[in-house]
């Protein structure tokens, strides 16, 4: 399935005061998308997850958090392996079956749709903005596509993911600056641990709302107190 159309070469990433970033090709240290995303998060979403944390009290909070990210982490590595050899074998363990299930549940639903696949858990980079890995870059219903794999412990509405878009939309306008693409179409992928799948996409006009919603983002950034400089 994987078609080396671009030469996609590793990112190193370092962590400094809990913060990802990434020492690119050219010599640049930028911070990660994530960590971007994390910084300018909305007020109101900040408030959202801190009521949650209180609802469930901050250990069950922790809790549920790692072990969705463990989940989440195994599914992504089988998807991974599906990607780059057609197949995959999982280990055969409670959690590693809840998590090859929804593997299952991803590729099903998406095998008949992807058309062509680049590169998985690409490292992608802006030259003096930002670095970050996309799970997968290829086409989609025919569409250059950037494609991202999510888990999620109960299905989300739409309104929910808006980061998500923006996530991947500044992913896809790095991969055209720095190989010369036009992407302008993007996809979730998501699977909740009960194995129900969801699919949000954006193309043409949604995508052009959100990637400028990621330039606001990035601009937010860098003019937060303690970003001094535009090249990290």
């Amino acid at each position: 399935m994987l078609i080396e159309k671009f030469d996609y070469q590793s990112i190193a990433r370092t962590t400094e005061d809990g913060k990802r970033h990434y020492l690119t090709p050219d010599g640049g240290k930028l911070p990660s998308v994530t960590t971007i995303l994390k910084a300018t998060q909305p007020e109101a979403d900040r408030k959202g997850l801190q009521q949650w944390r209180n609802r469930v009290g901050a250990e069950n909070a922790q809790r549920i958090t790692t072990e969705a990210a463990g989940v989440g982490t195994l599914m992504h590595g089988y998807l991974e392996e599906w990607i780059k050899t057609d197949t995959y074998v999982p280990k055969d363990n409670l959690v590693h079956r809840v998590a090859s299930k929804m593997a299952d549940t991803v590729i099903t639903n998406i095998k008949d749709n992807l058309d062509e696949a680049w590169g998985t858990e690409v490292g992608l980079y802006y030259p003096e903005l930002y670095a970050g890995t996309t799970d997968l870059a290829g086409v989609w219903k025919r569409q250059d596509s950037i494609m991202d794999f999510k888990q999620s412990n109960k299905p989300k509405k739409r309104e929910w993911v808006a980061d998500y878009f923006i996530q991947a939309a500044l992913y896809a306008e790095a991969h055209n600056e720095v190989f010369g693409t036009n992407i302008k179409s993007c996809a979730i992928f998501i699977c909740t641990r009960d194995c129900e799948f969801q699919l949000f996409e954006i193309t043409g006009g949604d995508y052009e709302h959100y990637q400028l919603k990621a330039a606001r983002r990035v601009e937010e950034y860098y003019n937060l107190p303690d970003q001094d400089s535009m090249y990290i």
